[in-house]
């Protein structure tokens, strides 16, 4: 009677978790799921502000003397929308931290900025029903964004971290002074208009009112948080989602603003400046997107 041995296999190791191939935090369901719907409330809530303004009308969450300032805060929503929408591709977290940091930002900021106004708000002036129902969604939903949104972060910071690599593609030298004072622009603005509306809304080259200039400060803000976190990362394959989202918001906001360009003092030291920053944002996200497909090609 012959006896069979059967030699048991060790097991075969699965597939590594993202994060570890990688290094970094693996990017959570909840931030991926969070960037897709803020992307889509964004295209519509955004798209409704800009389209209105484009045709003359200050459809917002509170009263604005003008149409301007709405229609930016929606362009400058749906400009971001490309970038959050490639949030989902991304397998780590350090690979999109530079644009979801700042939409944290964004969404906590404007439901404060709402709250904080609340005078201000269509539904306590007693404007039309569709804006007066507009404001109450408005702050109910930046609300619920807002808690997810912080959440979302937080349960992503207790994903354990692997340690990551060498940067893929470092940033030229030369853009980094470029950056520092482009990012240092926009967070020094956004503070002040944030922070200090009944001064700083002063010096910004058109007509606002206190909720507007706070509200523009939030989104400054939000960019200069964006653009130095960008600098610091120092890594263009690590913010791709970034480098979408900044040149659609340069480019949303120069259709509204050259629709009310009549409204707007060009010839301030505010209104040039608004342009410089403007600018760099649009060739930041071009000649960053370029460095990156050009190194990634071997050029």
């Amino acid at each position: 009677m012959s006896t069979e041995t059967h030699e048991t296999e060790p097991p075969k190791p699965g597939p590594m978790p993202a994060a570890a191939e990688g290094g970094g935090r693996e990017l959570t369901a909840g931030i991926a799921l969070l960037s897709a719907v803020v992307a889509v409330v964004s295209l519509l809530t955004g798209g409704l502000l800009a389209i209105g303004s484009l045709a003359g009308h200050a459809i917002g969450a509170w009263t604005s003397p003008e149409a301007l300032t709405p229609g930016l805060v929606g362009a400058a929503m749906v400009g971001v929308a490309p970038g959050l929408f490639a949030v989902g591709r991304a397998r780590a977290w350090e690979d999109v931290r530079t644009l979801v940091l700042p939409t944290v930002v964004v969404l906590v900021g404007l439901f404060t900025v709402s709250v904080l106004n609340g005078g201000e708000l269509q539904a306590a002036e007693g404007g039309p029903l569709f804006l007066v129902l507009f404001s109450l969604g408005w702050v109910a939903v930046l609300g619920a964004l807002a808690l997810a949104a912080v959440g979302c972060v937080l349960a992503q910071y207790r994903r354990r971290a692997a340690p990551r690599p060498a940067p893929e593609t470092p940033m030229p030298g030369w853009t980094k002074p470029f950056l520092a004072v482009l990012g240092a622009g926009w967070l020094g603005i956004g503070a002040g208009l944030a922070l200090l509306p009944d001064y700083w809304s002063d010096f910004v080259p058109w007509n606002v009112g206190r909720a507007d200039a706070q509200g523009l400060g939030v989104w400054a803000l939000a960019l200069g948080v964006g653009v130095l976190g960008s600098l610091a990362e120092d890594d263009l394959a690590r913010v791709r989602p970034a480098l979408i989202a900044v040149p659609g918001v340069a480019v949303a906001a120069a259709v509204v603003l050259a629709v009310h360009a009549a409204d707007v003092d060009w010839t301030s030291g505010p209104g040039v400046s608004l342009v410089s920053l403007l600018a760099g944002l649009l060739s930041t996200g071009l000649i960053g997107e370029r460095i990156r497909r050009s190194r990634r090609a071997g050029v």
